[in-house]
C-alpha cells in the first residue's frame, strides 16, 4: 500500500518495527516487542512517566502481560483502533487489564462493549469469570467481575461443562450469592451436585464414577425409598477437596429427605453443617424450603414454548409458530406457559416474517382482547418494531425500529420487581418498571399478515 494515504495504515508500520524503534518492550516469557518512545508516551501517561522521568535504559519490562496483548495495546495507542477479531475469550480479560494498566479508558470502554453483548455473555461468561480471578485481586470493587458474577448467576450450573468454571471462580460465584437476594437459576441441590462432582474430579476417575452414581440429577431422584450404596472411593479426600466450597452451599435449601437418604450418607459433607440444617428445619416447624438461593430465575422447559391455539392465529410447527394468515386484519398471540409467581422470566421470540406493527411483550389472563393489538389494552404492556413501548396506548421511546426479518427480541421480566426489559439482537436495554403488573401474565404478541413469530428459550440462536 501506498504511503501517505492512510494516517492509520502508516502509523501500523511503526509496530514492533525494530528498525524505526528506540526501546524494547519485554513481555511475558522473554517475549521482546519494539517501540517508539514519543508516541507511547504521548498516547500513554503511564508510559511518559515510565519513559521520561530519568530512566536511561533501552529496555522496560512487563512480565505480566504476554506479547500478543502487548501488540493489541501497541496498535491502540499507534492508531487509536484495534481489530476487533484479534480479541477473543482467551485474551479479552487480559487486555481489558492491561488497557487499565496503560490508563486507557477508552479501550476499556470498547472491550467492555464487547463484553456486555448479551450472546457474548451467555457464550463466555464462566470462561471470562474463571479469567477475570486468576488477575485480579478481589479487594477491588470491579464493574466487570460483578458482571460476569451476575451473569453466570442465571445460568443452569449443569449446563456449564466443568472445565469452562474454574474451583476458584466457583467459589467466588457462591460466595456472591450465598443467601442474599440475587437472581440466581440453579436449584441449590444441583449446586451441591455440581461441586461434589467438581471436588471428586481433583481426586480420582474411580471417585467421580462413583459419585456419579450415587449423586443423580434433581430430575433423575426418583423414591425416596430407593436403597443406595452411598459409599465412595475416598471419601476423605473428596470431602477435603469440597470442604472449601461447601461453606456456600445452602443446605437450607435442599429438601431433608434428599439431605438424609442422598447426601448426608455420602460423608462428604462437614456432619456439622447437616446437623445445623436439620436444627433449623425442626424450628421452623418443617416449613418447606424454596430449593433455589436468592431469587429464583424460573426455567420452562423445551416444550412449555408454545403458542395457544384458543388465541387467533394459525398456530405452526408444534405450537412454536405463529403466522397471521392474509385478511385477518391485526391479531394478538399469547403463549400457554403463565407467569404466575413471583420470580424473573426470559425468552425469545424470532421474527422469521416481519409484518408492520410486530409487537412482543405481556399480557394478562383477564380481559384481554386477541383481536386488538397488545399494546393498546390496559392489559397489554409490549414494545413495538417502531421502537415504543406501550401500554393502554400509552407509549414511550425505547430502542431503535427493529423492522427486519429474522429480529431477535428477548424478553426479560422481574416479577420481584415489577421490571420489564427487552434485548433486540442481543444488545439489552434498559428495565422499565410497571407498577400495575398483575400477579399472573402471559407472554404475547401481536401481528398482522404476513407476520410470523417463533418463541424459544433466551438462549443463543446459531
Amino acid at each position: 500500500m501506498t504511503r501517505g494515504y492512510s494516517l492509520e495504515q502508516d502509523l501500523k508500520l511503526l509496530i514492533d518495527n525494530e528498525k524505526c524503534s528506540d526501546i524494547e518492550i519485554l513481555c511475558e516469557n522473554e517475549k521482546k516487542l519494539y517501540g517508539s518512545r514519543a508516541i507511547l508516551a504521548a498516547r500513554s501517561e503511564v508510559f511518559d512517566r515510565l519513559l521520561y522521568s530519568g530512566m536511561k535504559e533501552t529496555q522496560i519490562s512487563f512480565p505480566k502481560i504476554n506479547s500478543f496483548v502487548m501488540n493489541i495495546i501497541l496498535e491502540y495507542i499507534y492508531t487509536g483502533s484495534i481489530n476487533k477479531e484479534s480479541l477473543n475469550k482467551n485474551n479479552i480479560i487480559e487486555t481489558y487489564y492491561a488497557a487499565d494498566n496503560f490508563k486507557l479508558p477508552s479501550l476499556q470502554e470498547f472491550i467492555m462493549n464487547i463484553i456486555k453483548n448479551a450472546d457474548y455473555l451467555e457464550n463466555y461468561s464462566p470462561e471470562l469469570l474463571s479469567k477475570i480471578m486468576d488477575i485480579m485481586s478481589l479487594s477491588e470493587n470491579n464493574i466487570l467481575l460483578n458482571l460476569l458474577v451476575e451473569t453466570v448467576s442465571i445460568i443452569p450450573l449443569d449446563t456449564i461443562e466443568p472445565d469452562r468454571l474454574s474451583i476458584k471462580a466457583l467459589r467466588h460465584l457462591l460466595s456472591c450469592t450465598y443467601k442474599k437476594e440475587k437472581p440466581f437459576a440453579t436449584p441449590e441441590y444441583e449446586v451441591f451436585r455440581y461441586n461434589a462432582i467438581l471436588a471428586a474430579k481433583q481426586v480420582s476417575n474411580g471417585a467421580y464414577e462413583t459419585l456419579m452414581e450415587q449423586l443423580p440429577a434433581l430430575d433423575q431422584i426418583e423414591d425416596s425409598n430407593q436403597v443406595r450404596n452411598n459409599s465412595i472411593t475416598g471419601h476423605q479426600k473428596v470431602a477435603n477437596e469440597l470442604e472449601p466450597l461447601a461453606h456456600f452451599i445452602d443446605f437450607s435449601q435442599i429438601e431433608s429427605q434428599i439431605l438424609s437418604d442422598i447426601i448426608e450418607p455420602l460423608e462428604i459433607t462437614p456432619s456439622n453443617m447437616i446437623v445445623s440444617v436439620y436444627r433449623q428445619i425442626a424450628k421452623s416447624n418443617n416449613l418447606f424450603p424454596s430449593g433455589v438461593r436468592g431469587i429464583s430465575m424460573y426455567k420452562f422447559t423445551e416444550s412449555d414454548y408454545v403458542w395457544d391455539e384458543s388465541a387467533c392465529g394459525s398456530i405452526e410447527d408444534n405450537g412454536k409458530v405463529v403466522h397471521a394468515p392474509d385478511g385477518c386484519g391485526h391479531l394478538s398471540v399469547r403463549a400457554k406457559m403463565p407467569l404466575d409467581y413471583k420470580g424473573i422470566f426470559e425468552w425469545n421470540v424470532i421474527i422469521e416474517k416481519y409484518c408492520v406493527d410486530t409487537w412482543v411483550g405481556v399480557c394478562a389472563s383477564e380481559n384481554f382482547d386477541y383481536e386488538k393489538r397488545a399494546g393498546y389494552q390496559s392489559t397489554g404492556w409490549v414494545l413495538g418494531s417502531y421502537g415504543h413501548f406501550k401500554n393502554s396506548n400509552k407509549g414511550s421511546n425505547y430502542c431503535l425500529q427493529f423492522r427486519k426479518d429474522n429480529t431477535k427480541i428477548t424478553v426479560h421480566l422481574n416479577m420481584y420487581k415489577k421490571t420489564c426489559a427487552f434485548s433486540i439482537d442481543g444488545t439489552k436495554y434498559k428495565e422499565i418498571s410497571v407498577k400495575d403488573l398483575p400477579s399472573k401474565l402471559f407472554p404475547v404478541v401481536s401481528i398482522s399478515h404476513p407476520g410470523r413469530l417463533r418463541i424459544l428459550p433466551y438462549q443463543i440462536i446459531r
